[in-house]
């Protein structure tokens, strides 16, 4: 469950071993008021730590200083979106939290989890979510698939697992269109 306590803790750990942290938080809307909260948090228990915001909205120049400065390591704690999701390989980034992971796919789970640990040392992801009564069934299957699965090479069981979660769909069901009948 979310708690900021074990947040700053996992944080607190990362940085101490001179590593940096993804704080994944998909909403835009509140980004900001949660990188305050962390910045402060994070200032009581383990003193000036340097936080910074990227998402989607940001102006192409603004994310790309944001960015680099993750690369320098100027930056400790990225709070961001599912932006980092493809194509960011930061091998000092060693540590991923999640925020409402309940409310992400399983294909998406596995690609977050793998922006961290890109090199000899080792990674954490956290995953957090609201209380376990208010999780959907489905949720509880992703979450338990996502800490089942994940050694080396385990994408192709999490992809079964997303496939008996979701289902296979109808390919050859009447429900399909255009020229089923001429297959």
């Amino acid at each position: 469950e979310h708690d900021w306590g074990v947040i700053c803790d996992a944080i607190g750990r990362e940085i101490q071993r001179g590593g940096q942290v993804y704080y994944l938080h998909n909403r835009i809307d509140n980004i900001e008021r949660t990188a305050l909260k962390l910045r402060k948090l994070l200032e009581d228990t383990c003193g000036e730590v340097s936080v910074g915001v990227a998402h989607g909205r940001m102006d192409k120049d603004m994310l790309s200083s944001v960015m680099e400065d993750v690369a320098d390591g100027k930056i400790q704690v990225l709070v961001c979106t599912t932006i980092i999701e493809t194509g960011i390989d930061i091998p000092n980034v060693n540590t991923i939290i999640i925020n409402n992971a309940d409310h992400f796919g399983l294909s998406s789970l596995h690609q977050l989890r793998g922006r961290v640990g890109r090199s000899s040392r080792k990674a954490f992801c956290y995953l957090l979510t609201k209380p376990d009564e208010y999780l959907t069934r489905d949720a509880r299957r992703r979450l338990r698939a996502i800490e089942e699965f994940s050694e080396l090479g385990s994408g192709f069981n999490i992809a079964m697992q997303d496939l008996d979660i979701r289902g296979a769909g109808n390919l050859l069901g009447a429900e399909q269109s255009g020229f089923i009948n001429d297959i």
